[in-house]
Parts: C-alpha cells; structure tokens; sequence
C-alpha cells in the first residue's frame, strides 16, 4: 500500500532530483499553488534540483513563456523536459512523414520550430498529407474527441500515423476539465489506426530528462536518487514506476473527483480503491503538492 504522508519535505532527503508535473501539481493552468511553490523552493534551498517534467506538446522556450504568463516563480526549477520536446526530434527525424497535418490550435504552432530554426516540415490538408501532428483539439475549451470522428476515419483510412504531442487525455483549466491531444490519439487508435507517442508514460520524455538532469548536475544521476511527482495515475506514476522511480502521487487534481480529502490527507478507502482499479501503487501519496 502506499504511504500517505504530510509534505514533501517529510520524505525528499534520499533525493538528488525531482521530476515534477506541471498541470494539477504546480499551477492549474491559471495560476500557480502557493504551498506547491514554496515546497519546490525549500527543496531547492537544500541542494535538490528540479526538472519540470511535462507533457505539454510546446517545446522547453514556450513552456517557459506560458510559466512566466500563469505567474509560476522561475526560482522553482532547474530545468524543463516536455513532451513537445521529445515529439519534435521524432517529426525532425522524419517519423510522419514530411508533408504533415496539423490538428491543434494555433497556440502550438511553435511546436514546429526547433532550437535551430523551423523543422523541416510542410503543413498541409488532411487530404495531401503524409501523417497527422496532433498538439490537441482546435477550440479545447467547447469540442471533444466525438467531434473528430471524421477527420479520424479519413487519417486511419489513408493509413497515416498519428504523431501525439501530448500523451494527456484531459488537464484541469481553473475549474473546467478540458480534452488534451491524448484522447484524440486514443480515439485514433481505436478506430485502427496508429498513434506514436513520446509523452509520459512513455520512455522518450524521461531519457530527455535524464540527458537535461545530467547537463544541470555536472554527473549522471542514478534513478533511485530521482524522485518522479504528478497527478496522472496512467500518465505520470505508471510512467515513473516503469523507469523504476520513487512516486509521488497528487490525489487533489485529476483523482480529486474520485478521491476525496478528510483532514486534508486522501480518504484512504478511495484512495485504495483507486490504486487497485489502476492496479499501480505510487510509493508516497498527498493531496496536494506542500
């Protein structure tokens, strides 16, 4: 069983690094949590580094824009590995094809550019292109997967590969629950075709983010001594317990409808209800990140 514990600063001793989420742990995508804040800040000031690990589908400079936009304290972190990231060097190296189209708002579009300039890509109609970029829905906060049926049975028809830029199916915007590109990605293979991903849970992000943690530390640091933190039971602890991390599980945002808070720790009844229905135990679990 997991433990429950009060902070973090309760167990993060035995670690050199934390791998921290962002949506749900850090900011709800308005504005950041104070305690998560100041959590990250006093593990900093013992000598910790953190890595923002998100699955985000921007790359590392626009994630950066967005924290400074929300108000997140650059202070509190050390470096960033996104999903953005690591499906960026999967469309460079010519994955989907060269001719590609975009599914996702205009927001991402800097998804298309790499460190040294705009990937060689074309963006193009669904009907000329090579393979489908999914950074999302077009307008998240009102449509769903269901509104994408069409465009999915032409790409699975036409035999395209999904490029997934963001493994999330949903992320909490304030108090609205809105659809990522993981569900339309999730659809898409449903109906038969093949969607790649490179977002936690899957291993490209975390390789980035040893690569990144790495350059930061002047060493490599060895896995028991990285500590993984998120809201995403499918996302960010199965992604964690596959590299063989230490987790922290963050029951107040995704599982908040599910698992309710007494005393400000998780109900532990649902809470081993939960952990049993996903069949993965994080090793330590709070309610929010403090």
């Amino acid at each position: 069983m997991t433990r429950i514990i009060d902070s973090l600063a309760q167990i993060a001793h035995p670690y050199d690094a934390l791998f921290v989420d962002l949506w749900g742990c850090l900011h709800n995508g308005v504005e950041p949590f104070a305690d998560a804040v100041n959590a990250l800040r006093q593990y900093k000031a013992q000598g910790g580094i953190v890595v923002l690990l998100t699955n985000s589908p921007r790359p590392k400079a626009s994630v950066i824009r967005q924290l400074e936009r929300i108000g997140v304290p650059s202070d509190v972190y050390d470096e960033i590995a996104s999903s953005g990231d690591a499906a960026q060097q999967a469309l460079a190296a010519g994955m989907v094809g060269n001719k590609v189209y975009h599914l996702g708002p205009e927001r991402d579009l800097s998804f298309f550019t790499g460190e040294n300039g705009p990937i060689d890509v074309e963006r193009v109609p669904l009907e000329q292109a090579e393979g489908i970029v999914c950074t999302g829905l077009f307008d998240d906060l009102n449509e769903t997967p269901d509104d994408y049926r069409l465009t999915i049975l032409t790409g699975k028809t036409r035999g395209l590969k999904l490029l997934c830029a963001n493994p999330d199916i949903l992320v909490d915007l304030g108090d609205k629950r809105i659809y990522c590109a993981g569900a339309i990605a999730e659809a898409y293979t449903q109906a038969g075709g093949t969607s790649l991903y490179f977002g936690k849970p899957h291993s490209p992000i975390y390789q980035l983010a040893y690569t990144r943690l790495a350059a930061i530390a002047g060493r490599k640091i060895d896995q028991d001594r990285i500590f993984c933190i998120g809201d995403g039971i499918s996302t960010d602890i199965r992604g964690g317990i596959a590299e063989d991390l230490d987790t922290l599980f963050i029951t107040g945002g995704l599982a908040a409808t599910e698992i309710s808070e007494v005393d400000g720790k998780p109900d532990e009844v649902e809470l081993a209800k939960f952990i049993d229905a996903h069949k993965l135990t994080p090793t330590f679990t709070i309610s929010h990140l403090r």
